[in-house]
């Protein structure tokens, strides 16, 4: 059974909840791969993500972080061989550029590890998202990305989605029609498990450019 955790940002750790599901989920601890989102900066590089892992009480026997100083060959390797594959959060554009370029996208959707991704990972993690200056991206016209198409739908994460519905709603009408949008801020999770989908803090879904915040399910 696939297992994908799509995050928000922590500005402390993983919240109880969260880190028993972790615990639960993540059975085999052999080897996880972290892939860059600023695959050229070094420094620091999966610290806080791996710092939430720690707290939590899930401890790899290997880590491998993967950035452009990896061969592409050796990079695909340790994708194939991971227990846990996560994405870590930065620059989307970057680790979006970064998947393609190291054809790494079908290799993790064909994987059977557990799949993370904080903040610009889980983005990439879904099957499509919007750039739009409206997020933050310094672009003059809003355009439809791809991401790596674990689940059939879209994420907006770590945003202060709460005190811009309105705007948020608007921006993301047209890719709603499309597909489902999950949108979330800080501290927050959804899990996808089989067939089942579950919430973990202030998730909103905008679904045929309609707006609902969903219940916890957890």
């Amino acid at each position: 059974m696939k297992t994908h955790y799509y995050l928000g940002w922590f500005n402390n750790f993983f919240p109880e909840t969260l880190g028993g599901l972790l615990q639960e989920d993540i059975t085999d601890r052999k080897s996880i791969a972290m892939i860059s989102s600023n695959p050229s900066v070094y420094e620091d590089d999966g610290a806080t993500e791996r710092s939430w892992l720690d707290q939590a009480g899930i401890i790899f026997d290997e880590y491998h972080l993967i950035n452009d100083r990896v061969h592409k060959e050796e990079a695909q390797a340790k994708i194939r061989n991971a227990s846990v594959i996560f994405l870590l959060g930065g620059n989307i554009l970057e680790q979006n550029r970064f998947l393609m370029e190291y054809g790494l996208s079908d290799l993790i959707k064909s994987s059977r590890a557990v799949v993370m991704g904080a903040s610009a990972g889980a983005i990439n993690m879904s099957a499509k998202w919007l750039c739009s200056k409206t997020f933050g991206f310094e672009v003059e016209k809003s355009s439809v990305y791809s991401g790596i198409g674990l689940d059939h739908f879209s994420v907006l994460s770590h945003f202060d989605l709460e005190n811009n519905i309105a705007l948020f709603q608007s921006e993301l009408s047209l890719l709603s029609e499309e597909i489902d949008v999950y949108a979330s801020n800080k501290d927050c999770a959804i899990r996808v498990k089989g067939d089942n989908i579950d919430i973990i803090g202030n998730v909103f879904l905008i679904s045929n450019s309609k707006i609902q915040k969903l219940d916890e399910t957890l």
